[in-house]
């Protein structure tokens, strides 16, 4: 497995590996498109550092960061439903560790036991729950943070 950077042209890929994640979320309500939702993955990656897991030229999973001086962001981690399982999620994550060593933030869904379960067992802790008036989606949410390398953990 390869982890690089994306660029512009891996969007489609990209959009791929997204749309088949959350098509596997059953309790997420389809607001968007697939048209509408490639045209977001479209910008996440033009704007976003992304960073893309592969193995054999296949697109396995993906991360969009966002780095910043007061607040980093891992806006996005996914992996495409086949590929579950395997060490691509963990490669990502373990990128965006060494991307903003100073630590990050996430947010998911309360009803995502997977990812819960996932950033728990690699370190990151809960900090707040909302009712999800804030999210597009009004789904409940957790937001979850890595207190980074001045912290110890990896």
């Amino acid at each position: 497995m390869q982890i690089r950077r994306a660029t512009e042209d891996d969007w489609p890929e990209v959009a791929r590996v997204f749309i088949a994640a959350r098509a596997g979320m059953t309790y997420l309500p389809k607001l968007h498109g697939d048209a509408d939702t490639r045209a977001f993955i479209r910008r996440v990656v033009k704007r976003s550092a992304v960073w893309l897991a592969e193995a054999d030229g296949a697109l396995l999973g993906f991360a969009a960061l966002e780095p910043a001086p007061r607040q980093s962001w891992l806006h996005h981690l996914y992996v495409d439903p086949a590929a579950q399982n395997a060490g691509a999620g963990s490669a990502l994550l373990g990128k965006a560790k060494a991307e903003l060593p100073g630590g990050f933030s996430l947010w998911t869904f309360q009803a995502n036991l997977g990812a819960r379960r996932f950033y728990e067992r690699h370190g990151l802790t809960e900090t707040r729950r909302t009712n999800g008036a804030n999210n597009e989606e009004n789904l409940p949410d957790i937001l979850y943070a890595w207190i980074g390398n001045a912290g110890g953990a990896t």
